[in-house]
Protein backbone atom coordinates (compact mmCIF):
# COMPACT_ATOMS: atom_id res chain seq x y z
CA UNK A 1 0.00 0.00 0.00
CA UNK A 2 1.17 3.44 -1.61
CA UNK A 3 0.94 6.92 0.61
CA UNK A 4 -0.41 9.31 -1.29
CA UNK A 5 2.28 12.55 -1.42
CA UNK A 6 1.68 15.37 0.85
CA UNK A 7 0.15 18.52 -0.75
CA UNK A 8 2.51 21.46 -0.99
CA UNK A 9 0.04 23.96 -2.56
CA UNK A 10 -2.97 23.50 -0.77
CA UNK A 11 -4.64 26.96 -1.91
CA UNK A 12 -5.86 27.87 -5.20
CA UNK A 13 -4.15 30.66 -7.30
CA UNK A 14 -6.49 33.89 -7.55
CA UNK A 15 -7.40 35.67 -10.77
CA UNK A 16 -5.06 38.49 -9.40
CA UNK A 17 -1.64 36.65 -8.61
CA UNK A 18 -2.11 35.37 -12.01
CA UNK A 19 -2.42 38.67 -13.70
CA UNK A 20 0.15 39.83 -11.92
CA UNK A 21 2.63 37.36 -13.25
CA UNK A 22 1.05 37.61 -16.78
CA UNK A 23 1.59 42.19 -16.35
CA UNK A 24 5.14 41.07 -15.33
CA UNK A 25 5.84 38.65 -18.38
CA UNK A 26 4.68 41.54 -20.56
CA UNK A 27 6.53 44.05 -19.37
CA UNK A 28 9.94 42.38 -19.24
CA UNK A 29 8.87 41.05 -23.22
CA UNK A 30 8.53 44.80 -24.20
CA UNK A 31 11.55 45.45 -22.71
CA UNK A 32 12.84 42.81 -25.00
CA UNK A 33 14.17 40.90 -21.98
CA UNK A 34 11.92 37.75 -23.04
CA UNK A 35 11.34 36.27 -26.52
CA UNK A 36 7.78 35.76 -28.73
CA UNK A 37 8.02 32.47 -27.77
CA UNK A 38 9.46 32.14 -24.29
CA UNK A 39 7.11 35.09 -23.63
CA UNK A 40 3.79 32.85 -24.91
CA UNK A 41 5.59 29.61 -23.07
CA UNK A 42 5.26 31.43 -19.86
CA UNK A 43 2.03 32.85 -20.61
CA UNK A 44 1.10 29.08 -20.75
CA UNK A 45 2.91 27.88 -17.72
CA UNK A 46 0.97 30.68 -15.80
CA UNK A 47 -2.55 30.15 -17.02
CA UNK A 48 -2.35 26.53 -16.16
CA UNK A 49 0.09 26.71 -12.31
CA UNK A 50 -1.63 24.72 -10.04
CA UNK A 51 -0.19 26.82 -7.00
CA UNK A 52 2.07 29.40 -5.78
CA UNK A 53 5.11 27.91 -6.08
CA UNK A 54 4.76 26.94 -9.42
CA UNK A 55 3.65 30.31 -10.12
CA UNK A 56 7.18 31.99 -8.68
CA UNK A 57 8.95 29.89 -10.82
CA UNK A 58 7.90 31.12 -14.24
CA UNK A 59 9.11 34.36 -13.10
CA UNK A 60 11.93 33.40 -10.92
CA UNK A 61 14.74 34.54 -12.80
CA UNK A 62 13.01 38.61 -13.77
CA UNK A 63 14.01 40.93 -11.92
CA UNK A 64 11.47 42.97 -9.75
CA UNK A 65 10.41 46.31 -10.52
CA UNK A 66 10.88 49.00 -7.79
CA UNK A 67 7.69 50.84 -6.57
CA UNK A 68 8.79 54.15 -8.24
CA UNK A 69 8.62 51.82 -11.78
CA UNK A 70 5.26 50.27 -10.99
CA UNK A 71 4.08 53.18 -10.27
CA UNK A 72 5.54 54.83 -13.09
CA UNK A 73 4.37 52.37 -15.31
CA UNK A 74 0.95 52.22 -13.88
CA UNK A 75 0.96 56.34 -14.04
CA UNK A 76 1.97 55.86 -17.98
CA UNK A 77 -1.15 52.82 -18.77
CA UNK A 78 -3.39 55.07 -17.28
CA UNK A 79 -2.55 58.20 -19.43
CA UNK A 80 -2.23 56.40 -22.89
CA UNK A 81 -6.06 55.01 -22.25
CA UNK A 82 -7.45 58.57 -20.98
CA UNK A 83 -7.31 60.22 -24.60
CA UNK A 84 -9.88 57.03 -25.71
CA UNK A 85 -11.72 57.28 -22.53
CA UNK A 86 -12.32 60.82 -23.35
CA UNK A 87 -12.82 60.70 -27.16
CA UNK A 88 -15.47 57.97 -26.35
CA UNK A 89 -17.22 60.07 -23.59
CA UNK A 90 -17.40 63.05 -25.48
CA UNK A 91 -18.37 61.47 -28.89
CA UNK A 92 -21.36 59.11 -27.52
CA UNK A 93 -24.30 61.77 -26.76
CA UNK A 94 -23.43 62.92 -30.38
CA UNK A 95 -23.83 59.22 -31.90
CA UNK A 96 -26.53 59.09 -34.32
CA UNK A 97 -29.31 56.68 -32.50
CA UNK A 98 -31.40 53.75 -33.84
CA UNK A 99 -34.37 53.37 -31.72
CA UNK A 100 -35.38 50.15 -30.84
CA UNK A 101 -38.97 48.79 -32.39
CA UNK A 102 -41.69 49.09 -29.33
CA UNK A 103 -43.19 45.73 -30.59
CA UNK A 104 -42.53 42.29 -31.10
CA UNK A 105 -41.71 41.80 -34.51
CA UNK A 106 -39.21 39.05 -36.94
CA UNK A 107 -35.79 40.09 -36.25
CA UNK A 108 -34.41 44.00 -37.37
CA UNK A 109 -31.66 43.04 -40.75
CA UNK A 110 -29.36 45.47 -41.15
CA UNK A 111 -26.87 45.82 -43.77
CA UNK A 112 -26.78 47.90 -47.08
CA UNK A 113 -29.36 45.62 -49.55
CA UNK A 114 -32.56 46.85 -50.17
CA UNK A 115 -34.12 44.35 -48.57
CA UNK A 116 -32.62 45.17 -45.15
CA UNK A 117 -35.42 46.65 -42.49
CA UNK A 118 -32.50 48.68 -41.30
CA UNK A 119 -30.83 49.87 -44.54
CA UNK A 120 -27.42 51.83 -43.65
CA UNK A 121 -25.41 53.28 -46.84
CA UNK A 122 -21.97 52.99 -45.51
CA UNK A 123 -19.50 51.34 -47.84
CA UNK A 124 -17.97 49.28 -44.71
CA UNK A 125 -21.41 47.98 -44.09
CA UNK A 126 -21.85 44.15 -45.61
CA UNK A 127 -24.99 43.88 -48.05
CA UNK A 128 -26.62 41.85 -45.11
CA UNK A 129 -24.56 42.98 -41.91
CA UNK A 130 -26.29 41.90 -38.40
CA UNK A 131 -30.06 41.60 -36.62
CA UNK A 132 -31.17 42.59 -33.96
CA UNK A 133 -34.05 40.32 -32.34
CA UNK A 134 -36.18 41.36 -29.19
CA UNK A 135 -36.53 38.15 -26.95
CA UNK A 136 -39.60 38.05 -24.44
CA UNK A 137 -39.03 40.50 -20.84
CA UNK A 138 -37.55 43.71 -23.56
CA UNK A 139 -34.21 41.37 -23.95
CA UNK A 140 -32.66 42.40 -27.19
CA UNK A 141 -30.17 40.28 -28.78
CA UNK A 142 -27.44 41.51 -31.72
CA UNK A 143 -25.99 39.01 -34.01
CA UNK A 144 -23.62 39.42 -36.64
CA UNK A 145 -24.09 37.61 -39.66
CA UNK A 146 -20.55 37.01 -41.02
CA UNK A 147 -20.22 40.57 -41.96
CA UNK A 148 -16.72 41.35 -43.49
CA UNK A 149 -15.78 44.60 -41.41
CA UNK A 150 -17.53 42.84 -38.45
CA UNK A 151 -19.80 44.24 -35.94
CA UNK A 152 -18.34 45.90 -32.41
CA UNK A 153 -20.49 46.46 -29.13
CA UNK A 154 -18.95 49.10 -26.78
CA UNK A 155 -15.71 48.85 -28.56
CA UNK A 156 -15.65 44.97 -28.65
CA UNK A 157 -15.87 42.90 -31.83
CA UNK A 158 -18.83 40.31 -31.74
CA UNK A 159 -18.69 36.80 -32.37
CA UNK A 160 -22.35 35.62 -32.96
CA UNK A 161 -25.09 36.95 -30.54
CA UNK A 162 -24.59 38.91 -27.95
CA UNK A 163 -27.01 41.06 -25.40
CA UNK A 164 -27.74 44.85 -25.87
CA UNK A 165 -29.22 47.19 -24.50
CA UNK A 166 -30.52 51.06 -24.74
CA UNK A 167 -27.46 53.43 -24.18
CA UNK A 168 -24.86 50.80 -26.26
CA UNK A 169 -22.44 51.93 -28.49
CA UNK A 170 -22.84 49.50 -31.77
CA UNK A 171 -20.65 49.70 -35.10
CA UNK A 172 -21.30 47.85 -38.18
CA UNK A 173 -17.98 48.16 -39.98
CA UNK A 174 -17.20 51.82 -39.34
CA UNK A 175 -21.19 52.98 -39.01
CA UNK A 176 -21.43 54.02 -35.48
CA UNK A 177 -24.58 54.16 -33.30
CA UNK A 178 -26.14 54.41 -30.06
CA UNK A 179 -29.27 52.23 -29.02
CA UNK A 180 -32.03 54.24 -28.15
CA UNK A 181 -35.59 53.06 -26.68
CA UNK A 182 -38.71 54.00 -28.20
Amino acid sequence: MTTPEPLTDVARLSDAERDQAIELLRDHSVQGRLSHETFLRRIDLVLHARGRSELDAVTADLPERSGLARLLVGSVRALSSLGLRLQNAWQHPRLPSITLPATDSAPLRIGRLEGCDLRLSHTSVSRVHAELLREPGDRWLLRDLGSTNGTQVNGSRIIGTVAVRPGDRVAFGGAVYRLAAR
